[in-house]
């Protein structure tokens, strides 16, 4: 059996971080040994988040002290431009845990495994630093993969995301107020999941992104130009071919919608609709941006790293919601 593993989360007070903890205590092989948060600092872990029994409780350590505090990994669940700092601090302190981070900070890097098990399993060796794909970037890559060696021209992708996206420092995109009876776009060009995905795919995307007044889970609607024309059969069998294993992406036939994703570990990918000549493609995609997007990414890949089954500690079905 693979030993019990320990795991640190910084950041554990945000929407993300609040998934991470339920799953972690869920899980056959890991145990919680610090989460951080400056906010909630000396208060009992379990008086925020039932799914944990323990005595831990939230601190706010320096930095600089994260590598004495012994965890087997650490999952850095910080906004973008804030690892870096952490990270640095292991490295001087030359102290190696597996490093899971799920801003944008390393997406770039090429010396940290791009951790989206579904298309990068393959190149996983044994690489101790793991950046986690973006939510909208992992639902964008699933949804286009499969076409990508017949896409002429770049993917255009309309992206609807719930005000969960936005994280929890209080902005527009996550006011409830500002956001009923709206669709709120922002970061038309050049935001940071369109350089991601086209960068991992190897194509360019043209991303439009939303916020919609919903809590949680996204959807994308990919428009694909082919380089020849298909019937909707042969589009079908090269999702199924891609996805047959993949427990976590589902294929379904309608379009998918985002209100039964919420809660879910899974992408959906549906609709496959084709124009008449057969040149242009158009697929849905939806998943929990929390989850499939984050948390439950971010545990894939802490399996991956550890030894474990890549879906130990992920509920597999509706009870998960």
């Amino acid at each position: 059996m693979t030993a019990r593993r320990t795991i640190g989360i910084v950041g554990a007070r945000g929407h993300v971080g609040t998934e991470l903890i339920k799953l972690i205590c869920g899980h056959p092989g890991f145990d919680l040994t610090y989460v951080s948060s400056r906010e909630r600092a000396g208060q009992r872990v379990t008086d925020f988040e039932p799914a944990y029994t323990g005595e831990l409780r939230y601190s706010a350590p320096a930095h600089e002290d994260l590598p004495t505090l012994g965890a087997d990994a650490v999952v850095l669940a910080l906004p973008n431009g804030k690892a870096a700092a952490c990270v640095a601090a292991f490295d001087f302190a030359n102290v190696d845990p597996v490093i899971i981070d799920l801003s944008a900070d390393f997406r770039f890097d090429p010396g940290w495994y791009y951790g989206l098990p579904e298309l990068t399993r393959g190149a996983y060796t044994g690489q101790r630093r793991i950046s986690n794909p973006g939510c909208y970037a992992t639902a964008m890559q699933l949804a286009v993969a499969p076409m990508r060696d017949i896409l002429e021209g770049p993917v255009q992708c309309f992206g609807v995301s719930g005000y969960s996206g936005a994280g929890t420092t209080p902005s527009d995109k996550n006011d409830p107020d500002k956001l009923r009876d709206n669709l709120m776009p922002y970061a038309l060009t050049g935001h940071v999941h369109e350089r991601e995905v086209s960068e991992h795919l190897g194509h360019p995307i043209e991303f439009l992104p939303h916020v919609a007044p919903h809590f949680r889970g996204l959807t994308i609607t990919a428009n694909m130009h082919l380089s020849h024309a298909c019937l909707r059969d042969e589009v079908l069998a090269r999702y199924h071919a891609s996805y047959a294993c993949e427990r976590l992406v589902r294929i379904v036939d309608d379009a998918p919608w985002v209100s039964r994703i919420a809660g879910e570990h899974h992408v959906e990918i549906g609709s496959f609709t084709l124009s008449a000549d057969g040149r242009r493609l158009v697929a849905v995609a939806t998943e929990d941006n929390l989850l499939k997007g984050a948390a439950t990414q971010a545990l894939q890949n802490l399996n991956l790293a550890f030894g474990f089954d890549e879906y130990a500690g992920i509920p597999m079905g509706t009870e998960a919601a």
